[in-house]
């Protein structure tokens, strides 16, 4: 790297010869996002596998799906959004796991990768989440993208594709619906 490109410059540039095809730019840019897509999975899983696991699925996303970056946002903003979607996506298969694991016709002693999410300290957003996906799933991503990761208005409305005003007004409505949902239950 010279001193006049930034890090989002390169990934940028990388990103750009990954979807013309070139191998060795996909795996080098797979190697720097990595360490941040962790990250962005173990903010939302608590249990380190499933936040490995949840990176692994992200980083094959990213790779199978370059084409689909239009770069209306930065590479890395586009990046965080895969990675986001990938460790909530992960939290709701778990989630499935878990409840099955723990029906009353099966006996066994459960699994302990999939009562940690139950038993995680972001289970009330997550649930929350899944609440507000179920009921108006477009207002899902522009408040975890707002609320969990503090990106700017202006970046959320690049990557959903939608004005801005649009985007924030989703995500006072989508505050409306969660905020009652993360309120201690008496």
């Amino acid at each position: 790297m010279s001193d006049s490109t930034s890090p989002a410059d390169d990934l940028a540039t990388l990103a750009e010869q990954a979807q013309a095809g070139d191998k060795n730019a996909m795996d080098d840019l797979l190697r720097q996002v990595h360490p941040r897509v962790l990250r962005i999975c173990r903010s939302v899983l608590p249990y380190s596998a499933d936040a490995e696991d949840a990176a692994q699925e992200a980083l094959l996303n990213i790779a199978t799906k370059i084409n689909s970056f239009s770069g209306r946002s930065s590479f890395s903003t586009w990046v965080h959004s895969v990675a986001a979607n990938s460790a909530r996506s992960t939290y709701r298969k778990l989630k499935r796991t878990a409840q099955a694991a723990h029906n009353p016709e099966q006996m066994e002693k459960p699994d302990p990768r999939t009562t940690s999410v139950i038993a995680g300290t972001r289970l009330d957003l997550l649930e929350a989440l899944e609440t507000l996906e179920r009921d108006r799933p477009q207002m899902v991503t522009p408040l975890v993208l707002r609320d969990v990761y503090g990106l700017s208005y202006e970046e959320i409305a690049a990557v959903v594709g939608a004005p801005l005003g649009t985007v924030k007004s989703r995500i006072h409505d989508a505050r409306e619906v969660v905020r009652p949902l993360l309120r201690p239950k008496d």
